[in-house]
């Protein structure tokens, strides 16, 4: 015993438990069993590695030990708990080490594969945790789930380009995520979650397949996943050294399978916090959906002094200065005096002025391009990543891929974040960052990932905007760039381009629906993107209620919220001082919370019932995502959290009506127009 953690070995079975979760090492086998207090267990663990052109599998040892001087007492971020080591040796063959860590009264550990072996060895592929069957099920799930019920996996996209989109599948299916899953029962919501909490050098993936109902036969999680979904076009890096570890994998069984993702991300925040942020919720407005490439000084002043004179006195932002005016793409079409004054005048309004920057994309279509600031002695070619034969990697959306770990890429980058440093610029929209996490030939030797380069890419950026060096806040707000790794940013989109038709909003919730977690958890705030209330300059106008809608959904999205019309247009203008001046709608956005959803069995859609549990009550968005026909949602009470056994008072958000649920009531009939959205609390009398 050690504090309120169990270890026990009974003839072959070496038991480690604290009294939630309990770890079984069979010491016959080489295999680990996982079981819950509530009945959820996961059987038949094993782990691999690409050992040249082997795969080594901890069952297929002939020795498993556990050896005692590996059992250390650890407290740490997560509380006191023990690490310990289940190791396999093969005569002949690497050692491998399965090291575990547990804590007093969580329900989740923490797992990850060493692989020693007696000399130097590289490999590309590490696998902490797999299991394979043709016959049953290798996941038992607990509480009371049924047996008929449906279970679902969960796809979590690498990064948010080329309009990705979570999705939850159905088994029978297969489906590889990254970086994590969960697996869950649709109506009990009873699961389990998986998810690398390590992102330093390995990009992960995570398998889940099943080929019948009610059976997931195959699961596998492993380290050095490089595919379409990662953008890469070479495989993933090697590391090299006598000894490998894998990232370190998050395994926990919820009751509800939203509690174990939110406490995944929590997780993450506590070994790798998101960058701090004291300021209010970002508020204001962003260039691209309003004017795309026809930015001008013109259209920048006029927002601005729109803002001055119609928004920010009437309830519109805080009253921490977090009200900012961004240049998109583009800005650089600005004549140098233009600039400095569009910076001057935002300034003199009260609010702060952002830019717009792609660090590590090249945008040319000639590498032999001298890079600007070096008077030609370094052409772009030198900067860009390289495959394997010394050529560019082949380009991502238009753009070439630029090496992060490269002395004069870096050098390239402090001249222009200095430059928006120095002309009073607060606020950095960072996009096309998936280019510096690509696999390839790096030009420091002793980076050998793609995740290796981003980190050292991203912590530059983060030391030359720290408000240490330059004196003050600077928003860093991350928009096409891998979920992971976090800790480099303030905000970060939650999905690719929205703007402000219904499919916008229904395409951005779908990240909302399977990714509220991320908010204040990785990054302090989910960015919904341009909320456009009337038009973008790429798309017909909307109506009323496709534009509230698109508010709405960025109300509930945790959230930096930057508006995205041109109000030279008398309808966006109209819009915007009757709808942004709504002072209870502007205290929820202002309250920087993710709703999380009622439901999560939509596939590859969004759901259309989102909660926020407050003070005040229960707070619900009901969406209809038909531009077409009306709809009616019989909203459970019960499966929104709201207690139904006394009175309820029903208000809306928006107008302030008010409706009575008598006690007992098990559901609530909410009525849409086509597009229509409403924000409404629940509150018991």
């Amino acid at each position: 015993m050690i504090g309120e953690i169990k270890l026990e070995q009974i003839l072959d079975n070496y038991t480690v438990d604290n009294g939630i979760v309990q770890v079984a090492a069979n010491l016959a086998e080489g295999a680990l069993t996982l079981r819950w207090s509530n009945g959820e267990a996961m059987n038949g663990l094993y782990a691999e590695a690409r050992y040249g052109f082997e795969q080594l599998r901890t069952t297929n040892y002939s020795k498993h030990i556990i050896n005692t001087a590996s059992v250390q007492l650890i407290k740490d971020g997560f509380g006191q708990g023990v690490r310990w080591t289940f190791q396999h040796e093969e005569q002949g063959r690497p050692v491998l080490l399965q090291h575990i860590r547990m804590y007093e009264e969580l329900p989740f550990i923490f797992a990850e594969l060493e692989v020693e072996c007696e000399s130097e060895w590289e490999t590309n592929e590490l696998t902490p945790l797999a299991a394979y069957l043709n016959d049953g099920t290798v996941l038992e799930f607990g509480g009371d789930a049924g047996a008929n019920e449906e279970i679902r996996a969960l796809f979590v996209p690498f990064d948010n380009d080329k309009w990705v989109r979570y999705a939850s599948h159905a088994i029978p299916c297969s489906v590889q995520s990254y970086e994590v899953t969960a697996i869950y029962r649709t109506t009990s919501r009873n699961g389990f979650v998986l998810g690398s909490v390590a992102h330093d050098i390995w990009k992960t993936g995570l398998v889940v397949e099943g080929t019948f109902a009610g059976a997931v036969g195959r699961l596998r999680v492993f380290a050095g996943v490089a595919d379409l979904q990662t953008r890469d076009t070479v495989p993933h890096g090697s590391i090299r050294g006598k000894s490998i570890t894998s990232p370190m994998i998050f395994i926990g069984a919820y009751a509800d399978y939203r509690d174990g993702l939110e406490a995944y991300g929590k997780a993450n925040a506590t070994l790798f916090p998101a960058l701090p942020w004291s300021g209010g919720v970002p508020m204001g407005w962003n260039s691209w959906s309003a004017v795309m490439g026809k930015l001008d000084y013109d259209v920048y002043t006029h927002t601005s002094d729109f803002f001055s004179q119609q928004l920010q006195h009437n309830g519109f932002a805080d009253d921490q200065g977090s009200l900012y005016v961004n240049f998109d793409a583009h800005w650089n079409a600005l004549t140098e005096k233009e600039l400095n004054e569009a910076v001057r005048r935002v300034k003199a309004n009260g609010q702060k002025p952002g830019i717009y920057y792609t660090p590590f994309a090249f945008w040319g279509s000639d590498p032999f391009t001298p890079v600007e600031g070096t008077e030609g002695a370094i052409l772009y070619r030198d900067i860009l990543i390289k495959d394997h034969a010394g050529n560019p990697l082949p380009k991502l959306d238009g753009a070439y891929a630029i090496d992060p770990t490269h002395p004069a890429a870096q050098s390239r980058i402090q001249r222009m974040l200095a430059s928006f440093v120095e002309k009073g610029f607060e606020y950095v929209k960072l996009d096309f960052l998936t280019h510096g996490s690509m696999e390839g030939i790096f030009h420091d030797e002793s980076v050998r990932t793609g995740i290796q380069a981003y980190n050292k890419g991203m912590a530059y950026i983060c030391e030359v905007l720290s408000p240490e060096r330059i004196g003050r806040p600077f928003l860093i707000n991350l928009s096409i760039a891998p979920l992971f790794p976090h800790g480099y940013a303030h905000s970060r989109r939650v999905s690719c381009d929205a703007f402000g038709t219904i499919n916008d909003t229904e395409y951005m919730l779908n990240a909302v629906t399977y990714g509220w977690w991320i908010n204040d958890n990785l990054y302090r705030f989910n960015d919904p993107d341009h909320v456009v209330l009337y038009k973008s300059a790429n798309q017909r106008p909307t109506s009323e209620h496709e534009g509230r809608s698109r508010l709405n959904s960025a109300v509930i999205a945790g959230t930096s919220f930057l508006l995205g019309d041109d109000y030279r247009m008398g309808e966006a203008s109209r819009r915007a001082k009757e709808w942004m001046t709504n002072k209870d709608v502007m205290m929820l956005i202002r309250r920087g919370e993710s709703f999380r959803p009622v439901e999560g069995n939509s596939g590859t859609k969004s759901e259309d019932l989102f909660m926020l549990r407050g003070e005040e009550g229960i707070f619900v968005a009901a969406f209809n995502f038909d531009v077409e026909r009306e709809s009616v949602k019989l909203a459970s009470l019960e499966r929104m959290g709201i207690d139904s056994a006394k009175e309820i008072i029903v208000r809306d958000i928006w107008n302030g009506h008010v409706c009575r649920l008598a006690a007992g009531s098990k559901e609530h009939r909410i009525e849409l127009s086509p597009a229509e959205s409403k924000l409404l609390l629940y509150a018991n009398i």
